[in-house]
């Protein structure tokens, strides 16, 4: 398996070539005017080459006033440019396009996205550092045109089958209309791996500053074997 969440950020490493690995879980966030909202995030993984995979999220998802329903879908090929031991170790990046599925689940605006990544191993531990830029179609007045995303992810084992996810996480402010003050939170929680094709994880979303929401997770990532022939 290559699980990417339950971070916020994603790590380096793609599935193995022709094989299909499924994310999904469920979130409930409480903001700090006292709404709430719930979702279903779900990431299909399929392995395209050895240092290539395409990412398809499928999110479900509802709040105060909006019922469940399909959110905006996004797909996206992560692709790893460096692979071994020098200053940067394991580097990728993820290129995503995201279309305005979701009505009032999503922003009504047609976006595109990088996200750099940087992976390494640091003794038993990992630590993955992202840094994303999304720009979106629109006038502004749903959603700022431009917005950044940035963590700082560490994973350390246990003992047996159980880990711990240790994760930083902010979006810088945005100007325009519709812009939004900087925020930063911290996730963590426990990870427990089955097998050696399930996964599973639990745990809480803490924010530090502005108004991300405080939020309990759950979820599970499944390998579900080679999907496509082998060449």
């Amino acid at each position: 398996m290559q699980p990417e969440r339950p971070s916020v950020a994603t790590h380096a490493g793609t599935v193995a070539p022709g094989y299909l690995e499924i994310e999904s879980g469920v979130e409930g966030d409480r903001d700090p005017g006292g709404s709430h909202g719930f979702t279903v995030p779900t990431e299909l993984k399929i392995g395209l080459a050895p240092s290539a995979q395409l990412s398809v999220f499928l999110p479900v998802q509802s709040a105060t006033g909006v019922p469940l329903g399909i959110g905006d879908f996004a797909a996206g090929i992560k692709w790893r440019l460096v692979d071994g031991v020098g200053p940067l170790q394991r580097f990728a990046i993820l290129p995503t396009i995201k279309a305005p599925t979701g009505g009032d689940r999503g922003t009504n605006t047609t976006d595109v996205g990088l996200l750099l990544i940087d992976s390494r191993t640091m003794g038993p531990a990992s630590l993955d550092l992202n840094a994303g830029i999304t720009r979106r179609g629109g006038d502004g007045s749903t959603a700022p045109r431009t917005s950044t995303f940035w963590s700082a992810s560490g994973a350390l084992p246990l003992g047996g089958s159980f880990g711990w996810q240790l994760e930083c996480f902010g979006y810088p402010g945005t100007s325009g209309v519709a812009g939004n003050a900087p925020n930063v939170a911290v996730l963590t929680g426990p990870t427990f791996s089955v097998s050696r094709t399930l996964a599973l994880d639990a745990g809480v979303i803490v924010p530090i500053t502005g108004a991300q929401p405080r939020a309990l997770y759950a979820g599970l990532v499944a390998n579900f074997g080679r999907l496509l022939p082998e060449r």
